[in-house]
């Protein structure tokens, strides 16, 4: 697209200056007066071609971040309230778009639009920006006339999710450098220290303890076939990583990850309460029930209960209740089925839905900060066994040696 150096007042009456990447001219004057600047001059100019315009070298070509597209929903929301219209709308946000790659991504939008196509269609251009629960709800604003509405609430669920995500991070993050911290000892314990201690042990001419000779024997043995070690290590991590992404792959290991002791539970109610509150946001905007499940099914970040929750759907569509559709899967505890029974009875799934949601972040915040706690005590009796492993096989020689050398 042709670029054009332009001249505007604010309200202000103070002169502003810039670039702008448009169709025409006419099109950059409707960005500006949407911006809320009157067009003085407006003319082409040639665009600029550094790296830094271009969004940088290839490799590192920056991407849509789950912020910029929160500050999308939002932005889009508040001038949609406004009144002002769409495409001035994505032209300010074009605008004043700091990522380059968000930047790109308007600007097809807008190009989308000026051809004649719907924003949902225009937004699907772009599936990894945009999830199909988003372009479901669009659509479902596009054909209600509540568009701001949709993505006010759009920008609260992509909020909410983005928080979860900190949580678990913020909450795995201590467990994680403890394990490492102690993988990483034990590395150097049986590759430097062991071995120093093994020349000692050898010119005693007795028979060491068990305890000692086994970790002499798994020292020799990390010391001797580390590179073999090491290989293996990396062909089970490649060979881990192609496993889980294959569907089956995932679907068993994000299975397998909700039986993990302390962390799974939080997994299924994190993934549940993402459920929850999609489905409830669906509801509200009156998106019919099956297709309500299958948009949540994809936000739930879990292969495993979003095949569960089209099984629902299928249910569902069989003509079965929600609750015995809910009942069938066996994912969700029974204080749960019992709300989506009085919801169904009362004509407000929508509003049970809604506090399910809240119900199982309450919980999963709850776990989440106690995580800390659940989890200590673990390390502690794990560290303290082998501190203890250690102890053992180094000093009881030592211990030997003094009692033969008090004897003497």
């Amino acid at each position: 697209m042709p670029s054009f150096a332009y001249k505007g007042r604010n309200a202000g009456g103070q002169l502003i200056e810039g670039v702008l990447e448009g169709a025409s001219s006419g099109a950059v004057a409707d960005v500006l007066l949407g911006l809320g600047l009157t067009p003085v001059e407006i003319r082409e100019t040639k665009a600029k071609t550094t790296k830094a315009a271009a969004g940088g070298l290839p490799l590192f070509k920056p991407k849509v971040t789950q912020i910029d597209l929160l500050l999308f929903s939002r932005q889009l929301h508040t001038l949609l309230k406004a009144g002002v219209p769409i495409m001035r709308a994505l032209g300010g946000l074009q605008e004043s778009a700091i990522n380059p790659a968000m930047k790109a991504v308007i600007q097809d939008v807008r190009e989308s639009l000026e051809g004649g196509r719907e924003l949902s269609a225009s937004l699907a251009r772009h599936p990894r920006v945009f999830s199909s629960f988003y372009l479901s709800m669009v659509r479902v604003g596009e054909a209600t006339g509540l568009l701001d509405e949709i993505f006010l609430r759009l920008f609260e669920h992509l909020e909410f999710e983005r928080y979860m995500r900190e949580q678990v991070k913020s909450a795995l993050r201590y467990p994680m450098f403890v394990v490492v911290a102690m993988a990483v000892a034990i590395v150097v314990i049986n590759i430097f220290v062991i071995p120093a201690f093994a020349k000692v042990f050898q010119g005693f001419g007795a028979e060491l303890p068990l305890m000692t000779r086994m970790l002499l024997g798994f020292s020799d043995f990390m010391v001797t076939y580390w590179p073999e070690q090491l290989v293996l290590l990396i062909g089970a991590i490649f060979v881990f990583r192609r496993w889980v992404g294959t569907v089956k792959g995932r679907h068993d290991w994000e299975g397998i990850s909700l039986r993990i002791p302390i962390a799974g539970k939080i997994l299924h109610k994190a993934a549940l309460s993402r459920f929850a509150r999609s489905f409830a946001l669906g509801m509200r905007s009156g998106v019919p029930v099956m297709q309500a499940l299958s948009n949540s099914a994809q936000t739930v970040d879990n292969s495993y209960i979003a095949r569960r929750i089209e099984s629902m759907r299928d249910g569902v569509e069989r003509g079965e209740s929600l609750l015995r559709s809910a009942l069938a899967v066996g994912i969700f505890t029974p204080v749960v089925l019992q709300m989506i029974a009085v919801g169904e009875e009362s004509g407000a799934v929508d509003d049970m839905m809604d506090e399910i949601g809240q119900m199982y972040q309450q919980e999963v915040e709850y776990e989440l900060k106690t995580l800390g706690q659940q989890i200590e005590p673990i390390l502690i009796v794990t560290l303290g066994i082998l501190v203890l492993i250690l102890a053992l096989g180094v000093f009881l020689p030592m211990w030997d040696l003094g009692k033969v050398a008090m004897k003497r």
